[in-house]
């Protein structure tokens, strides 16, 4: 086939759940424009309507709010289509080799690749209905039915976009649309046509497909997958569930854990050293009634940054909207923002003489913006009071509300940080209101945006290596320039389990192998945490965008 690759690497499967399809848009922008890694991602999209760049407006039947969708104008070929619950919607973004017929032959591929999954499911009349693109069920025969849009974008020997296979999705959705600009033809799905297969099957069979396709494989006919699912989410339970019933559910089990009783090892244990610059920052803080995240959370670094004469603020609050299972802030119906707490943070920066400061905040979901106008305020703040400071954030994710986000990076954080915490398998365990392709759609609209971005890792949850390196890899894929790497601490019996100590060795030896997937600065040690060296990260990626 014409649009055939040569294997650069594995080719890297992600099955995030379901996500906004802004978000994986987002993602996809991100993943395409850099074009380092060949990637296949699965999601379940919030009823949607996409129009592609052909599509008439008219073929929209209703206003697509009345039943519960949005309308979402994209830059993929073809007319209208519908995404939602009990839909597999798979995005190939990989490299495509152009040439004389290499977009419908890449198209004509992708169509067999789902071809192909549907027979191994027991769907054996799938094939295609000549003029129509797509997969269809009885394609030769009297009623041909459309099981699977399919819609691309290649640009710069690059795709995007992919396809959406009907599993059990509700089909009076379509309805309100013309699907595909097709007014004569029905849509159907799998459970219209009396298969089980649920959408986990159904991802099953086309990753066993993948890496033989010629749409992913590469001279040899052959690709290796690396593959990485979230957890499902109706396996997880409830985001206030106990922390540890949550890790359950990820395989992980408590009585595999260290026993809160356990003696850390010796190069977790930290000697209190309460020096004159620790004794004096702190009376600073006091004195203008702010919170620092290092005291909040129980940072084990707190005696020696402090002594360094640095520090983390935490703005917005001491309360927290959501019920992560690894933190020590509290939890519960926050106060009203305070409108003279960005004055006061300059002024703690100024007096403290600090070349480079980190803000960071509760989660405020009862805030139409997540407070984000508060983490601006405090930036131009701390701009006018003390000029010559570096500012960095670390946000949370404004429930992926682009216009919030857009407040923080119209302020020009020198860094803008964003953590994904974990592995995608433990994300719902570990942050259940919070999402491993939202993260990465922060941080890729962040670097979209210019800023410098940074993110961290906790590890001894019970994530393996591979899946750590799958993290990290995700990250260098969408641009970040600095990571963080540190072992988790459990804070209290109510906090998820440690499942085991990382070794110091482990560590240098994770940030050597991060280090070559493109990071312009990796801080990774047991006492790592996320402020941890902010200065020292920043620095580096300054010194690697002024070479570029």
């Amino acid at each position: 086939m014409d649009s055939a690759v040569p294997a650069r690497g594995p080719l890297r499967v992600r099955s995030l759940g379901r996500v906004p399809y802004r978000e994986a848009l987002t993602l996809q922008h991100a993943l395409f424009h850099r074009g380092h890694e060949d990637y296949l991602l699965f999601v379940e999209h919030p009823h949607v309507y996409t129009l592609g760049v052909r599509a008439r407006a008219e073929h929209v039947l209703v206003e697509p709010r009345s039943v519960g969708a949005e309308l979402v104008r994209v830059d993929r070929g073809g007319d209208v289509t519908y995404h939602g619950p009990g839909q597999v919607v798979g995005y190939p973004i990989v490299s495509v080799t152009l040439g004389p017929g290499a977009i419908p032959a890449y198209v004509h591929g992708i169509e067999t690749l789902v071809i192909e999954a549907l027979a191994d499911l027991g769907l054996p009349t799938a094939g295609r209905l000549e003029g129509y693109p797509g997969v269809w069920v009885d394609a030769d025969g009297p009623a041909p039915r459309k099981i699977c849009a399919v819609g691309v974008r290649v640009s710069r020997a690059r795709s995007m976009h992919g396809f959406a296979l009907n599993v059990d999705t509700d089909l009076a959705m379509f309805t309100h649309i013309v699907p595909c600009g097709i007014p004569d033809r029905p849509v159907t799905s799998l459970a219209a046509e009396g298969l089980g297969a649920t959408s986990a099957d159904v991802i099953d069979a086309v990753v066993g497909r993948a890496a033989t396709s010629p749409v992913f494989a590469g001279a040899d006919g052959e690709r290796s997958i690396e593959r990485q699912d979230a957890a499902a989410a109706r396996r997880v339970g409830s985001p206030r569930a106990p922390a540890g019933h949550r890790l359950d559910t990820t395989g992980v089990a408590p009585t595999k854990s260290v026993a809160i009783s356990t003696r850390k090892p010796s190069w977790l244990r930290v000697e209190a050293s309460m020096g004159d610059e620790y004794l004096a920052l702190r009376k600073t803080m006091r004195a203008l009634d702010l919170v620092t995240v290092c005291e909040e959370a129980g940072c084990p670094n707190i005696y020696e940054c402090w002594a360094d004469g640095t520090g983390t603020f935490m703005i917005n609050g001491e309360r927290c909207t959501r019920a992560c299972g690894f933190c020590l802030v509290d939890t519960g119906r926050p106060h009203p923002l305070d409108g003279d707490e960005p004055a006061r943070v300059a002024e703690a920066v100024a007096k403290m003489g600090l070349a480079h400061v980190v803000v960071t905040a509760v989660a405020r979901d009862d805030l139409a913006d997540g407070g984000a106008g508060a983490f601006a305020s405090t930036i131009n703040a701390i701009r006018d009071r003390a000029p010559g400071t570096t500012v960095e954030v670390l946000i949370a994710d404004c429930k992926g509300d682009e216009s919030a986000l857009r407040v923080i990076f119209e302020a020009h954080p020198d860094v803008l940080g964003h953590n994904i915490e974990t592995v995608l398998r433990l994300q719902r365990a570990v942050r259940p209101s919070a999402s491993y392709a939202r993260s990465l759609a922060v941080l890729a609209a962040a670097k979209a945006a210019g800023l410098t971005t940074k993110s961290g890792l906790m590890l001894g949850l019970g994530e393996t290596e591979s899946e750590v390196d799958g993290a990290l890899v995700d990250l260098a894929a969408i641009g970040v320039d600095i990571v963080t790497i540190g072992q988790y601490l459990r804070p209290s019996v109510a906090h998820l389990p440690v499942v085991r100590w990382w070794s110091p060795a482990e560590f240098a030896a994770l940030r050597e192998r991060a280090l070559t997937y493109g990071f312009a600065h990796v801080e990774a040690s047991p006492l790592t945490r996320s402020s941890y060296h902010a200065r020292e990260g920043a620095e580096a990626a300054r010194r690697v965008t002024a070479s570029a």
